[in-house]
């Protein structure tokens, strides 16, 4: 089919792209190459596939409506996967307003695009931040989730409130994915593995916020993108069971769904750490300090409708992951 997506010279866009060709897909790809980090890292990425045959790829931004309207209308998608986002917890914190604008303004022009063209399925990124002080663990779609404790979480949160109005206003079938600590080969800087890696082989301290204490489900790419296409091949549907009495949060008389895409294995972060000292053959020396403000103490998906509707789990161990991750990083670095 024709798939558009957003964010395709990010981490996972670029790494869901090449799956798609690889299997015979059409995939246009937008990204808008901002300086949120080295944009050097978004050329590597697209150049694995920019040449593919199957692939256009488009510098834009999601916030220019005329455009997003232009580009709908012009390449009449099958599917949309949007995983275009102003990223990262505590970048919120300082820069709110460039949340606003990529995260719900940008959404609600893929929203557009997809009712006035008639796409067939909406898939979107979520996050797993959306638990916010939830506890109640392993993290359910079926449980509430109202209070976020970072702008990106509340973003994330409203974007599955816009789908589901569009599901129900319009009957376009969408998809929420809420994504749990996604690492792997070509992450971005700012994420955790990428900063310990570069603070240990610069023989610096890493820092280790809630004095190590966190407990994170971590997320393999590879098992991410593989979740994404088996749940962008069959359209939400509406849950024939669902009661405005009691009402499920992770599904709809429209045709919208929620999942969570984790590990269902949550690991310490000192032994993630472990993992990454024992790849690269180094120590790290640790500054413990206490929990970030927006950070979640503890992460871990409950997976089951994963598994049950679409014979999925994520399988790959943090050890193997860390170690592949390891061995990118020397190869891109050039150690």
């Amino acid at each position: 089919m024709k798939v558009l997506v957003t964010g395709s010279a990010g981490f996972i866009g670029s790494a869901l792209s090449i799956r798609l060709l690889d299997r015979g897909d059409k995939v246009i790809g937008i990204d808008n190459h901002n300086d949120y980090y080295d944009p050097a890292l978004k050329e590597t990425r697209l150049a694995r596939h920019a040449d593919h045959p199957n692939y256009t790829h488009i510098r834009m931004n999601l916030e220019d409506r005329g455009a997003m309207a232009r580009l709908f209308k012009d390449e009449q998608f099958e599917g949309v996967v949007n995983l275009a986002a102003q990223a990262g917890v505590r970048y919120s914190i300082e820069n709110p307003l460039a949340y606003i604008d990529t995260n719900l303004v940008g959404f609600a022009h893929i929203l557009e695009g997809c009712r006035h063209n008639k796409v067939g399925h909406l898939v979107y990124a979520s996050s797993s931040s959306t638990y916010g002080l939830n506890t109640k663990q392993p993290f359910s779609t079926h449980d509430a989730v109202n209070h976020p404790v970072s702008l990106y979480a509340a973003t994330k949160k409203a974007n599955e409130l816009m789908a589901h109005t569009y599901s129900h206003l319009y009957d376009l079938p969408t998809t929420g994915l809420r994504f749990f600590t996604v690492y792997g080969p070509y992450d971005r800087p700012d994420m955790a593995l990428q900063k310990f890696t570069r603070a240990i082989m610069n023989d610096e301290p890493i820092t280790v916020f809630n004095y190590g204490k966190h407990r994170r489900d971590f997320t393999y790419i590879d098992d991410i993108v593989e979740g994404i296409i088996r749940i962008l091949d069959r359209p939400a549907t509406p849950n024939p069971d669902w009661d405005s009495n009691n009402p499920d949060p992770a599904t709809s008389s429209a045709p919208y769904r929620v999942y969570n895409i984790g590990n269902n294995n949550p690991v310490e972060l000192m032994d993630y750490i472990e993992a990454l000292e024992t790849s690269l053959g180094k120590k790290a020396e640790k500054e413990l300090l206490p929990l970030q403000p927006g950070d979640v103490p503890d992460t871990y998906a409950d997976v089951d409708d994963l598994v049950e509707q679409f014979d999925y789990k994520p399988s790959m161990s943090v050890k193997q992951g860390v170690e592949n991750f390891a061995k990118w990083y020397k190869e891109y670095n050039k150690i």
